[in-house]
């Protein structure tokens, strides 16, 4: 029996309607999970993208365990294909932000990128291992063990005790 036209609309709108819901939640994970790793603009165009495909694709991904880990990777991929160097941080003003090292930005250039999404989302943004873990597919211990490689090296290069 075909869909009739008013129930394939209803059912449009609410798959919209939970797409956004999602959307709310997740954008802001994504984007600044990435930005540790590339940067703010590439991480805001690479999120934007997987966010389309996550659009495109929703009845798969709304069946996952994971949506947005998913979405993440999808980004992530992304970012690496647009970003062939190091990602740059914008420059810390003194004047404007006294409390932040003016050293930071090119010493967070040198970590891997797994150490800078560690160091970035736990002690940038304050999120708990366990959801950087969820996030990005990795251990908890795996996310520990970079975010403590990464802030050792940011020290060092930065002139403080290990």
């Amino acid at each position: 029996m075909p869909v009739r036209p008013e129930r394939e609309m209803l059912e449009r709108e609410v798959t919209r309607s939970e797409y956004a819901d999602f959307v709310v939640k997740v954008e802001p994970r994504i984007r600044h999970a990435l930005i540790g790793s590339y940067g703010p603009e590439i991480a805001r165009d690479a999120t934007a993208d997987a966010l389309v495909y996550g659009w495109e694709h929703w009845d798969r991904l709304a069946a996952m365990d994971n949506p947005a880990g998913y979405l993440y990777r999808v980004a992530q991929t992304w970012a690496r294909r647009s970003s062939k160097s190091i990602p740059t941080f914008p420059p810390v003003v003194q004047e404007e932000m006294p409390w932040i090292e003016p050293g930071l930005p090119a010493a967070l250039a040198h970590l891997s990128e797994r150490q800078r999404a560690a160091v970035w989302t736990i002690h940038g943004l304050g999120w708990q291992a366990r959801e950087v873990a969820e996030l990005i597919g990795i251990s908890v211990e795996t996310v520990r063990t970079h975010a403590r490689r990464g802030m050792e090296k940011l020290r060092r290069e930065l002139g403080g005790e290990v």
